[in-house]
Protein backbone atom coordinates (compact mmCIF):
# COMPACT_ATOMS: atom_id res chain seq x y z
CA UNK A 1 0.00 0.00 0.00
CA UNK A 2 2.97 2.27 -0.31
CA UNK A 3 1.73 3.33 -3.72
CA UNK A 4 -1.17 5.77 -3.98
CA UNK A 5 -4.35 3.72 -4.31
CA UNK A 6 -6.48 6.30 -6.06
CA UNK A 7 -6.24 8.91 -8.77
CA UNK A 8 -8.16 11.54 -6.81
CA UNK A 9 -6.22 14.74 -7.41
CA UNK A 10 -7.77 16.49 -4.41
CA UNK A 11 -6.11 13.90 -2.19
CA UNK A 12 -2.68 13.94 -3.80
CA UNK A 13 -0.99 15.79 -0.98
CA UNK A 14 -2.49 13.87 1.92
CA UNK A 15 -2.10 10.48 0.24
CA UNK A 16 1.56 11.29 -0.38
CA UNK A 17 1.89 11.68 3.39
CA UNK A 18 0.20 8.34 4.11
CA UNK A 19 2.56 5.79 5.61
CA UNK A 20 0.94 2.68 4.26
CA UNK A 21 3.41 0.95 1.98
CA UNK A 22 2.54 0.74 -1.62
CA UNK A 23 8.76 -19.97 0.69
CA UNK A 24 8.24 -22.68 2.90
CA UNK A 25 11.84 -21.94 3.81
CA UNK A 26 13.92 -18.79 3.57
CA UNK A 27 14.90 -18.03 -0.02
CA UNK A 28 18.71 -18.21 -0.50
CA UNK A 29 20.60 -15.36 -2.19
CA UNK A 30 20.56 -15.55 -5.98
CA UNK A 31 23.67 -15.59 -8.14
CA UNK A 32 25.05 -12.38 -9.60
CA UNK A 33 23.75 -13.30 -13.06
CA UNK A 34 20.05 -14.29 -13.14
CA UNK A 35 19.29 -17.59 -14.84
CA UNK A 36 16.27 -16.05 -16.58
CA UNK A 37 12.61 -15.44 -15.75
CA UNK A 38 10.95 -17.81 -13.33
CA UNK A 39 7.26 -18.39 -12.77
CA UNK A 40 4.91 -19.64 -10.05
CA UNK A 41 2.42 -22.07 -11.58
CA UNK A 42 -0.57 -22.79 -9.31
CA UNK A 43 -2.35 -26.06 -9.96
CA UNK A 44 -5.75 -27.40 -8.95
CA UNK A 45 -6.02 -30.10 -6.28
CA UNK A 46 -4.47 -33.29 -7.60
CA UNK A 47 -3.09 -31.49 -10.65
CA UNK A 48 0.63 -31.39 -9.90
CA UNK A 49 1.72 -34.01 -12.46
CA UNK A 50 -0.49 -32.59 -15.21
CA UNK A 51 0.76 -29.05 -14.50
CA UNK A 52 4.37 -30.25 -14.71
CA UNK A 53 3.64 -31.83 -18.06
CA UNK A 54 2.09 -28.56 -19.26
CA UNK A 55 5.25 -26.72 -18.22
CA UNK A 56 7.41 -29.21 -20.13
CA UNK A 57 5.25 -28.96 -23.27
CA UNK A 58 5.66 -25.17 -23.16
CA UNK A 59 9.45 -25.55 -23.05
CA UNK A 60 9.89 -24.78 -19.35
CA UNK A 61 11.49 -26.70 -16.52
CA UNK A 62 10.10 -27.36 -13.06
CA UNK A 63 12.58 -26.25 -10.39
CA UNK A 64 10.54 -26.94 -7.25
CA UNK A 65 7.13 -27.97 -6.01
CA UNK A 66 5.48 -26.38 -2.98
CA UNK A 67 3.05 -29.09 -1.89
CA UNK A 68 1.79 -27.00 1.05
CA UNK A 69 0.33 -24.31 -1.21
CA UNK A 70 0.07 -26.20 -4.48
CA UNK A 71 2.37 -24.47 -6.92
CA UNK A 72 5.45 -25.12 -9.05
CA UNK A 73 8.43 -22.83 -9.45
CA UNK A 74 9.50 -23.07 -13.09
CA UNK A 75 11.72 -21.58 -15.72
CA UNK A 76 10.14 -20.07 -18.80
CA UNK A 77 10.14 -21.69 -22.20
CA UNK A 78 10.02 -18.25 -23.82
CA UNK A 79 7.41 -16.96 -26.23
CA UNK A 80 3.85 -17.51 -25.00
CA UNK A 81 4.89 -19.73 -22.09
CA UNK A 82 2.38 -18.23 -19.64
CA UNK A 83 -0.57 -18.45 -22.01
CA UNK A 84 0.35 -21.99 -23.01
CA UNK A 85 0.69 -23.29 -19.46
CA UNK A 86 -2.33 -21.30 -18.30
CA UNK A 87 -4.44 -22.95 -20.96
CA UNK A 88 -4.10 -26.36 -19.33
CA UNK A 89 -7.07 -27.45 -17.25
CA UNK A 90 -4.92 -28.27 -14.24
CA UNK A 91 -3.53 -24.73 -13.95
CA UNK A 92 -5.44 -22.03 -12.04
CA UNK A 93 -2.93 -19.17 -12.23
CA UNK A 94 0.57 -18.20 -13.38
CA UNK A 95 2.62 -15.35 -11.93
CA UNK A 96 6.18 -14.14 -12.54
CA UNK A 97 8.44 -14.76 -9.55
CA UNK A 98 9.39 -11.13 -9.05
CA UNK A 99 11.04 -11.84 -5.69
CA UNK A 100 14.31 -12.72 -7.41
CA UNK A 101 16.96 -10.17 -6.54
CA UNK A 102 20.62 -10.25 -7.49
CA UNK A 103 23.79 -8.39 -6.67
CA UNK A 104 24.84 -5.60 -8.98
CA UNK A 105 28.53 -6.61 -8.87
CA UNK A 106 30.85 -3.90 -7.61
CA UNK A 107 28.01 -1.69 -6.38
CA UNK A 108 27.41 -2.81 -2.80
CA UNK A 109 26.77 0.51 -1.07
CA UNK A 110 24.31 2.29 1.19
CA UNK A 111 21.00 3.07 -0.48
CA UNK A 112 19.87 6.68 -0.45
CA UNK A 113 16.43 8.18 -0.62
CA UNK A 114 13.30 8.12 1.51
CA UNK A 115 10.06 9.92 2.18
CA UNK A 116 9.90 13.66 1.70
CA UNK A 117 9.58 15.68 4.89
CA UNK A 118 6.18 17.18 5.65
CA UNK A 119 5.91 20.85 6.46
CA UNK A 120 4.35 21.46 9.86
CA UNK A 121 5.40 22.84 13.21
CA UNK A 122 4.97 21.57 16.75
CA UNK A 123 6.79 21.83 20.09
CA UNK A 124 9.94 19.99 21.13
CA UNK A 125 9.80 16.29 21.86
CA UNK A 126 9.15 16.27 25.60
CA UNK A 127 6.92 19.37 25.81
CA UNK A 128 3.68 17.37 25.63
CA UNK A 129 2.08 16.32 28.90
CA UNK A 130 2.98 12.78 29.92
CA UNK A 131 0.08 10.38 30.28
CA UNK A 132 -0.76 6.68 30.45
CA UNK A 133 2.38 4.58 30.35
CA UNK A 134 4.52 7.47 31.55
CA UNK A 135 6.90 7.07 28.60
CA UNK A 136 8.57 10.39 27.65
CA UNK A 137 6.62 10.77 24.38
CA UNK A 138 3.31 9.34 25.64
CA UNK A 139 1.74 12.79 25.52
CA UNK A 140 2.02 12.67 21.74
CA UNK A 141 0.23 9.33 21.51
CA UNK A 142 -3.37 10.46 21.06
CA UNK A 143 -3.89 7.16 19.25
CA UNK A 144 -3.21 5.13 22.39
CA UNK A 145 -5.59 7.25 24.45
CA UNK A 146 -8.31 6.85 21.80
CA UNK A 147 -8.31 3.06 22.18
CA UNK A 148 -7.53 2.93 25.91
CA UNK A 149 -4.09 1.43 25.42
CA UNK A 150 -2.58 3.98 27.79
CA UNK A 151 -4.61 2.40 30.63
CA UNK A 152 -4.35 -1.16 29.34
CA UNK A 153 -0.52 -1.04 29.39
CA UNK A 154 -0.46 -1.54 33.16
CA UNK A 155 -3.46 -3.88 33.38
CA UNK A 156 -2.57 -6.25 30.51
CA UNK A 157 0.71 -5.45 28.73
CA UNK A 158 0.75 -8.79 26.94
CA UNK A 159 2.77 -11.96 27.40
CA UNK A 160 6.24 -12.83 26.13
CA UNK A 161 4.68 -16.12 25.10
CA UNK A 162 2.75 -14.32 22.36
CA UNK A 163 4.52 -14.00 18.99
CA UNK A 164 3.47 -11.18 16.68
CA UNK A 165 4.68 -11.46 13.10
CA UNK A 166 5.29 -8.22 11.22
CA UNK A 167 5.12 -9.00 7.49
CA UNK A 168 6.57 -5.80 6.11
CA UNK A 169 9.73 -4.08 4.84
CA UNK A 170 11.72 -5.35 7.81
CA UNK A 171 12.12 -4.28 11.43
CA UNK A 172 15.02 -2.36 12.96
CA UNK A 173 15.67 -4.85 15.74
CA UNK A 174 18.41 -2.65 17.22
CA UNK A 175 16.15 0.36 17.73
CA UNK A 176 16.13 1.14 21.49
CA UNK A 177 12.32 1.08 21.57
CA UNK A 178 12.04 -2.28 19.81
CA UNK A 179 15.12 -4.29 20.80
CA UNK A 180 13.82 -5.52 24.20
CA UNK A 181 10.86 -7.23 22.51
CA UNK A 182 12.54 -8.27 19.26
CA UNK A 183 12.93 -12.01 18.64
CA UNK A 184 16.00 -12.18 16.39
CA UNK A 185 16.23 -15.97 16.48
CA UNK A 186 12.82 -16.50 14.87
CA UNK A 187 12.97 -13.52 12.50
CA UNK A 188 13.44 -14.18 8.78
CA UNK A 189 14.01 -12.18 5.61
CA UNK A 190 12.35 -13.68 2.52
CA UNK A 191 13.49 -10.87 0.22
CA UNK A 192 16.67 -10.35 -1.76
CA UNK A 193 17.20 -6.69 -2.66
CA UNK A 194 17.05 -5.91 -6.33
CA UNK A 195 19.10 -2.81 -7.31
CA UNK A 196 17.39 -2.41 -10.71
CA UNK A 197 14.21 -3.66 -12.31
CA UNK A 198 13.98 -5.57 -15.59
CA UNK A 199 14.13 -2.32 -17.55
CA UNK A 200 17.32 -1.15 -15.86
CA UNK A 201 15.52 1.43 -13.73
CA UNK A 202 16.43 1.85 -10.06
CA UNK A 203 14.30 -0.34 -7.81
CA UNK A 204 15.81 -0.92 -4.36
CA UNK A 205 19.03 0.93 -5.11
CA UNK A 206 22.57 -0.30 -4.44
CA UNK A 207 22.79 -3.23 -2.03
CA UNK A 208 23.91 -2.54 1.53
CA UNK A 209 25.41 -6.00 2.10
CA UNK A 210 27.19 -8.57 -0.03
CA UNK A 211 24.63 -10.85 -1.61
CA UNK A 212 21.91 -8.20 -1.32
CA UNK A 213 20.11 -10.03 1.50
CA UNK A 214 19.69 -7.75 4.52
CA UNK A 215 20.09 -9.04 8.09
CA UNK A 216 16.89 -9.92 9.93
CA UNK A 217 17.21 -6.92 12.25
CA UNK A 218 17.42 -4.29 9.51
CA UNK A 219 14.80 -2.09 7.85
CA UNK A 220 16.03 0.17 5.05
CA UNK A 221 12.57 1.60 4.45
CA UNK A 222 11.23 2.41 7.93
CA UNK A 223 7.65 1.29 7.35
CA UNK A 224 7.92 -2.04 9.16
CA UNK A 225 9.74 -0.47 12.11
CA UNK A 226 6.95 2.07 12.60
CA UNK A 227 4.36 -0.72 12.49
CA UNK A 228 6.29 -2.89 14.96
CA UNK A 229 6.61 -0.09 17.51
CA UNK A 230 2.89 0.62 17.45
CA UNK A 231 2.26 -3.01 18.30
CA UNK A 232 4.87 -3.61 20.97
CA UNK A 233 7.25 -0.76 21.84
CA UNK A 234 8.24 -1.64 25.44
CA UNK A 235 7.81 0.48 28.54
CA UNK A 236 11.49 1.22 29.11
CA UNK A 237 11.81 4.92 29.88
CA UNK A 238 12.50 6.06 26.32
CA UNK A 239 10.19 7.20 23.55
CA UNK A 240 6.77 5.60 23.28
CA UNK A 241 4.81 2.53 24.39
CA UNK A 242 3.02 0.14 22.05
CA UNK A 243 -0.48 -1.28 22.41
CA UNK A 244 0.93 -4.54 23.83
CA UNK A 245 4.36 -3.64 25.26
CA UNK A 246 4.98 -7.10 26.70
CA UNK A 247 4.70 -9.32 23.60
CA UNK A 248 7.43 -10.41 21.19
CA UNK A 249 7.95 -9.06 17.68
CA UNK A 250 9.06 -11.44 14.91
CA UNK A 251 10.26 -9.79 11.71
CA UNK A 252 8.96 -11.79 8.73
CA UNK A 253 10.12 -9.60 5.89
CA UNK A 254 8.29 -9.74 2.56
CA UNK A 255 8.73 -6.17 1.27
CA UNK A 256 11.48 -4.76 -0.92
CA UNK A 257 13.45 -1.69 0.19
CA UNK A 258 11.48 0.16 -2.49
CA UNK A 259 8.20 -0.71 -0.80
CA UNK A 260 6.99 -3.30 -3.31
CA UNK A 261 5.49 -6.54 -2.01
CA UNK A 262 5.62 -9.40 -4.50
CA UNK A 263 3.78 -12.70 -4.36
CA UNK A 264 6.46 -15.28 -3.53
CA UNK A 265 7.86 -13.55 -0.40
CA UNK A 266 4.31 -13.09 0.88
CA UNK A 267 3.59 -16.79 0.40
CA UNK A 268 6.83 -17.71 2.16
CA UNK A 269 6.14 -15.32 5.04
CA UNK A 270 2.66 -16.65 5.75
CA UNK A 271 3.76 -20.28 5.49
CA UNK A 272 6.63 -19.63 7.88
CA UNK A 273 4.32 -17.87 10.36
CA UNK A 274 2.07 -20.91 10.42
CA UNK A 275 4.95 -23.34 10.79
CA UNK A 276 6.63 -21.68 13.79
CA UNK A 277 3.55 -20.88 15.86
CA UNK A 278 3.14 -17.13 15.32
CA UNK A 279 -0.11 -15.99 16.98
CA UNK A 280 -1.03 -12.98 14.84
CA UNK A 281 0.46 -11.29 11.80
CA UNK A 282 0.17 -7.68 10.67
CA UNK A 283 0.01 -7.11 6.90
CA UNK A 284 0.07 -3.39 6.10
CA UNK A 285 0.40 -3.76 2.34
CA UNK A 286 -1.17 -5.12 -0.81
CA UNK A 287 0.42 -7.67 -3.12
CA UNK A 288 1.98 -6.01 -6.18
CA UNK A 289 1.64 -5.25 -8.96
CA UNK A 290 -2.20 -5.14 -9.02
CA UNK A 291 -4.17 -2.88 -6.69
CA UNK A 292 -7.35 -4.68 -7.78
CA UNK A 293 -7.02 -8.30 -8.90
CA UNK A 294 -9.51 -9.20 -11.62
CA UNK A 295 -9.06 -12.70 -13.07
CA UNK A 296 -11.34 -12.00 -16.06
CA UNK A 297 -11.15 -8.28 -16.81
CA UNK A 298 -11.55 -7.69 -20.55
CA UNK A 299 -9.10 -4.78 -20.38
CA UNK A 300 -6.30 -7.19 -19.44
CA UNK A 301 -4.34 -9.59 -21.59
CA UNK A 302 -4.63 -13.31 -20.90
CA UNK A 303 -1.17 -13.21 -19.34
CA UNK A 304 -2.27 -10.42 -16.98
CA UNK A 305 -5.45 -12.30 -16.09
CA UNK A 306 -3.46 -15.40 -15.19
CA UNK A 307 -1.14 -13.35 -12.96
CA UNK A 308 -4.07 -11.87 -11.05
CA UNK A 309 -5.68 -15.29 -10.69
CA UNK A 310 -2.38 -16.55 -9.28
CA UNK A 311 -2.26 -13.75 -6.70
CA UNK A 312 -5.85 -14.36 -5.60
CA UNK A 313 -5.43 -18.15 -5.43
CA UNK A 314 -1.91 -18.29 -4.05
CA UNK A 315 -2.48 -15.75 -1.29
CA UNK A 316 -5.75 -17.37 -0.25
CA UNK A 317 -4.00 -20.73 0.06
CA UNK A 318 -1.20 -19.17 2.13
CA UNK A 319 -3.66 -17.28 4.34
CA UNK A 320 -5.69 -20.45 4.87
CA UNK A 321 -2.52 -22.40 5.66
CA UNK A 322 -1.50 -19.89 8.33
CA UNK A 323 -4.99 -19.49 9.80
CA UNK A 324 -5.49 -23.25 10.07
CA UNK A 325 -2.33 -23.30 12.18
CA UNK A 326 -3.54 -20.68 14.62
CA UNK A 327 -2.40 -17.42 12.99
CA UNK A 328 -4.84 -14.51 13.26
CA UNK A 329 -4.60 -12.43 10.08
CA UNK A 330 -4.86 -8.63 10.22
CA UNK A 331 -4.49 -6.27 7.26
CA UNK A 332 -4.60 -2.58 6.49
CA UNK A 333 -7.65 -1.74 4.37
CA UNK A 334 -5.97 0.67 1.96
CA UNK A 335 -5.31 4.35 1.32
CA UNK A 336 -7.28 5.08 -1.84
CA UNK A 337 -10.35 6.84 -0.38
CA UNK A 338 -12.25 4.15 -2.28
CA UNK A 339 -15.53 2.40 -1.51
CA UNK A 340 -14.23 -1.13 -2.00
CA UNK A 341 -17.80 -2.40 -2.28
CA UNK A 342 -18.32 -0.26 -5.37
CA UNK A 343 -14.95 0.26 -7.09
CA UNK A 344 -15.13 1.76 -10.56
CA UNK A 345 -11.69 2.66 -11.90
CA UNK A 346 -8.18 1.38 -11.24
CA UNK A 347 -5.47 3.77 -12.43
CA UNK A 348 -2.67 2.27 -10.37
CA UNK A 349 -2.19 -1.16 -11.95
CA UNK A 350 0.04 -2.79 -12.83
CA UNK A 351 2.30 -0.80 -10.52
CA UNK A 352 5.39 -2.76 -11.56
CA UNK A 353 7.48 -2.42 -13.65
CA UNK A 354 7.39 1.36 -13.40
CA UNK A 355 5.57 2.97 -16.30
CA UNK A 356 3.16 0.08 -16.93
CA UNK A 357 0.08 1.59 -15.25
CA UNK A 358 -3.11 1.84 -17.28
CA UNK A 359 -6.66 2.96 -16.61
CA UNK A 360 -9.24 0.17 -16.53
CA UNK A 361 -12.80 -0.29 -15.32
CA UNK A 362 -13.21 -2.55 -12.28
CA UNK A 363 -16.13 -3.82 -10.21
CA UNK A 364 -16.76 -5.70 -6.97
CA UNK A 365 -15.52 -8.95 -8.51
CA UNK A 366 -12.03 -7.45 -8.40
CA UNK A 367 -10.34 -7.62 -4.99
CA UNK A 368 -7.50 -6.02 -3.07
CA UNK A 369 -5.23 -8.74 -1.68
CA UNK A 370 -4.91 -9.50 1.21
CA UNK A 371 -7.40 -6.91 2.56
CA UNK A 372 -10.36 -8.55 0.80
CA UNK A 373 -9.17 -12.14 1.07
CA UNK A 374 -11.22 -14.61 3.12
CA UNK A 375 -10.30 -14.97 6.79
CA UNK A 376 -8.54 -11.59 7.04
CA UNK A 377 -9.53 -8.86 9.53
CA UNK A 378 -9.22 -5.56 7.66
CA UNK A 379 -8.77 -2.24 9.43
CA UNK A 380 -9.96 1.23 8.38
CA UNK A 381 -8.07 4.32 9.57
CA UNK A 382 -9.30 7.12 11.86
CA UNK A 383 -8.13 10.67 12.53
CA UNK A 384 -7.77 12.18 16.01
CA UNK A 385 -11.35 13.52 15.99
CA UNK A 386 -12.59 9.97 15.52
CA UNK A 387 -13.77 10.47 11.96
CA UNK A 388 -12.77 8.05 9.23
CA UNK A 389 -9.52 9.37 7.82
CA UNK A 390 -9.85 11.10 4.48
CA UNK A 391 -7.52 8.64 2.72
CA UNK A 392 -8.90 5.43 4.22
CA UNK A 393 -10.68 2.96 1.98
CA UNK A 394 -14.07 1.84 3.23
CA UNK A 395 -16.93 -0.56 2.49
CA UNK A 396 -19.63 -2.30 4.48
CA UNK A 397 -18.34 -5.73 3.42
CA UNK A 398 -14.66 -4.79 3.62
CA UNK A 399 -14.11 -2.75 6.82
CA UNK A 400 -14.09 -5.16 9.77
CA UNK A 401 -12.88 -2.77 12.47
CA UNK A 402 -11.34 0.69 12.65
CA UNK A 403 -8.38 2.14 14.54
CA UNK A 404 -6.27 5.30 14.67
CA UNK A 405 -4.28 5.73 11.45
CA UNK A 406 -3.67 9.46 11.62
CA UNK A 407 -5.10 12.23 9.48
CA UNK A 408 -3.06 15.41 9.18
CA UNK A 409 -6.12 17.17 7.68
CA UNK A 410 -8.49 16.27 10.52
CA UNK A 411 -8.98 19.84 11.71
CA UNK A 412 -8.03 23.34 10.66
CA UNK A 413 -5.00 23.31 8.40
CA UNK A 414 -2.52 20.42 8.33
CA UNK A 415 -0.65 19.29 11.45
CA UNK A 416 1.83 16.46 11.74
CA UNK A 417 0.76 15.78 15.33
CA UNK A 418 -2.53 14.46 14.00
CA UNK A 419 -0.55 11.59 12.51
CA UNK A 420 0.78 8.50 14.32
CA UNK A 421 4.15 8.67 16.06
CA UNK A 422 6.25 5.52 15.70
CA UNK A 423 9.85 4.34 15.78
CA UNK A 424 12.13 5.19 12.85
CA UNK A 425 15.52 3.65 11.92
CA UNK A 426 18.32 6.19 12.25
CA UNK A 427 20.01 4.96 9.06
CA UNK A 428 16.86 5.61 7.02
CA UNK A 429 16.51 9.14 8.38
CA UNK A 430 20.17 9.89 7.68
CA UNK A 431 19.98 8.53 4.14
CA UNK A 432 16.94 10.69 3.46
CA UNK A 433 18.63 13.81 4.87
CA UNK A 434 16.04 14.16 7.62
CA UNK A 435 18.55 14.48 10.46
CA UNK A 436 21.71 16.60 10.36
CA UNK A 437 25.34 15.65 10.97
CA UNK A 438 24.84 16.12 14.71
CA UNK A 439 21.83 13.83 14.72
CA UNK A 440 19.23 16.56 15.15
CA UNK A 441 15.91 16.38 13.25
CA UNK A 442 15.70 18.72 10.26
CA UNK A 443 11.96 18.37 9.72
CA UNK A 444 8.88 18.63 11.87
CA UNK A 445 7.78 15.04 11.42
CA UNK A 446 10.90 13.56 13.06
CA UNK A 447 11.33 13.39 16.85
CA UNK A 448 14.44 12.48 18.85
CA UNK A 449 14.38 11.17 22.43
CA UNK A 450 17.38 10.28 24.60
CA UNK A 451 17.98 8.44 27.87
CA UNK A 452 21.33 7.96 29.61
CA UNK A 453 23.25 8.74 26.45
CA UNK A 454 21.13 6.47 24.22
CA UNK A 455 19.04 8.25 21.61
CA UNK A 456 16.16 6.98 19.50
CA UNK A 457 14.24 8.45 16.59
CA UNK A 458 10.56 8.54 15.75
CA UNK A 459 8.47 9.81 12.85
CA UNK A 460 4.87 10.78 12.24
CA UNK A 461 3.07 8.81 9.51
CA UNK A 462 -0.52 8.56 8.25
CA UNK A 463 -2.17 5.51 6.72
CA UNK A 464 -4.23 2.42 7.27
CA UNK A 465 -0.77 0.86 7.62
CA UNK A 466 -0.67 2.69 10.93
CA UNK A 467 -4.24 1.68 11.85
CA UNK A 468 -3.76 -2.08 11.40
CA UNK A 469 -1.04 -2.51 14.05
CA UNK A 470 -3.34 -0.98 16.68
CA UNK A 471 -5.79 -3.81 15.98
CA UNK A 472 -2.92 -6.31 15.94
CA UNK A 473 -1.79 -5.09 19.35
CA UNK A 474 -5.30 -5.49 20.76
CA UNK A 475 -5.44 -9.01 19.32
CA UNK A 476 -2.12 -9.75 21.05
CA UNK A 477 -3.62 -8.64 24.39
CA UNK A 478 -6.59 -10.97 23.88
CA UNK A 479 -4.32 -13.91 23.00
CA UNK A 480 -2.17 -13.14 26.05
CA UNK A 481 -5.22 -13.25 28.31
CA UNK A 482 -7.20 -16.14 26.85
CA UNK A 483 -4.64 -18.25 24.99
CA UNK A 484 -3.67 -21.75 26.10
CA UNK A 485 -0.17 -23.29 26.02
CA UNK A 486 0.69 -24.49 22.53
CA UNK A 487 3.13 -24.27 19.67
CA UNK A 488 5.32 -21.18 19.94
CA UNK A 489 3.98 -20.27 23.41
CA UNK A 490 0.26 -19.50 23.65
CA UNK A 491 -2.50 -20.40 21.21
CA UNK A 492 -5.97 -19.01 20.62
CA UNK A 493 -8.08 -19.96 17.62
CA UNK A 494 -8.25 -17.12 15.06
CA UNK A 495 -12.05 -17.35 14.99
CA UNK A 496 -12.09 -16.77 18.76
CA UNK A 497 -9.68 -13.84 18.47
CA UNK A 498 -11.84 -12.31 15.75
CA UNK A 499 -15.00 -12.74 17.85
CA UNK A 500 -13.35 -11.16 20.90
CA UNK A 501 -11.91 -8.31 18.83
CA UNK A 502 -15.40 -7.45 17.55
CA UNK A 503 -16.97 -7.99 20.99
CA UNK A 504 -14.58 -5.56 22.66
CA UNK A 505 -14.70 -2.92 19.88
CA UNK A 506 -16.68 0.26 20.55
CA UNK A 507 -19.56 0.50 18.03
CA UNK A 508 -19.61 3.73 16.05
CA UNK A 509 -22.48 4.74 13.78
CA UNK A 510 -22.22 6.30 10.34
CA UNK A 511 -22.03 10.11 10.36
CA UNK A 512 -25.19 12.14 9.83
CA UNK A 513 -25.78 12.69 6.99
CA UNK A 514 -24.27 9.50 5.61
CA UNK A 515 -22.82 11.49 2.71
CA UNK A 516 -19.80 12.77 4.61
CA UNK A 517 -18.04 15.73 3.00
CA UNK A 518 -14.28 16.10 3.45
CA UNK A 519 -12.73 19.46 2.68
CA UNK A 520 -9.22 19.18 1.29
CA UNK A 521 -7.20 21.83 -0.47
CA UNK A 522 -10.20 23.84 -1.57
CA UNK A 523 -12.21 20.87 -2.78
CA UNK A 524 -15.16 18.94 -1.35
CA UNK A 525 -14.87 15.16 -1.44
CA UNK A 526 -17.95 13.13 -0.56
CA UNK A 527 -17.81 9.56 0.74
CA UNK A 528 -20.95 7.60 1.61
CA UNK A 529 -21.19 5.38 4.71
CA UNK A 530 -23.46 2.32 4.47
CA UNK A 531 -24.60 -0.01 7.24
CA UNK A 532 -25.79 0.35 10.83
CA UNK A 533 -24.04 1.09 14.10
CA UNK A 534 -23.22 -2.58 14.65
CA UNK A 535 -21.39 -2.90 11.33
CA UNK A 536 -20.83 -0.21 8.71
CA UNK A 537 -18.50 0.78 5.92
CA UNK A 538 -16.60 3.52 7.78
CA UNK A 539 -15.98 1.86 11.16
CA UNK A 540 -16.76 -1.84 10.68
CA UNK A 541 -17.79 -3.53 13.92
CA UNK A 542 -16.37 -0.54 15.79
CA UNK A 543 -13.18 1.07 17.04
CA UNK A 544 -10.77 -1.43 18.59
CA UNK A 545 -10.50 -1.03 22.35
CA UNK A 546 -7.39 -2.15 24.24
CA UNK A 547 -8.89 -1.36 27.64
CA UNK A 548 -11.93 -3.53 27.02
CA UNK A 549 -9.63 -6.26 25.72
CA UNK A 550 -7.65 -5.99 28.95
CA UNK A 551 -10.73 -6.21 31.18
CA UNK A 552 -13.40 -8.20 29.34
CA UNK A 553 -14.57 -11.39 31.02
CA UNK A 554 -14.27 -14.64 29.03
Amino acid sequence: MRRVASGLTALAAVVAMAGCSPGTSETPPRPATPAGPEYLVFYAEGGQRQAQQAVERAGGTTLANDAKLGYLTTTSGGGRFVESVGGDGSVVGVSPDRSIGFADVGRVARRTGGAKARTATFPDARSFTKSGSGEPLAGRQWDMRMIGADRANAKAPGSKQVLVGVIDTGVDGKHPDIAPNFNRELSRNFVTDKPKDEDGETLDGPCEVSGCKDPVDEDDDGHGTHVASTIAAPINGIGIAGVAPGVQIVNIRAGQDSGFFFLKPSLDALTYAGDIGVDVVNMSYYVDPWLFNCPANKADSRKEQLEQAAIITGMQRALDYARQRGVTLISALGNGSTDLGHPKVDKESPGYPVGEKKERQVDNSCINVPAESTGVISVAGLGPSGRKAIYSDYGVEQADVSAPGGDALDGKGAKATRSILGAAPENVLRAAGRIDAKGEPKSADVVKDCKNGTCAYYQYLDGTSMAAPHATGVAAILISRFGKPGKGGLELAPATVEDLLYKTATPKACPTPRQYVYKAYGQDITQVCEGDQADNGFFGHGVVDAWKAATVEP
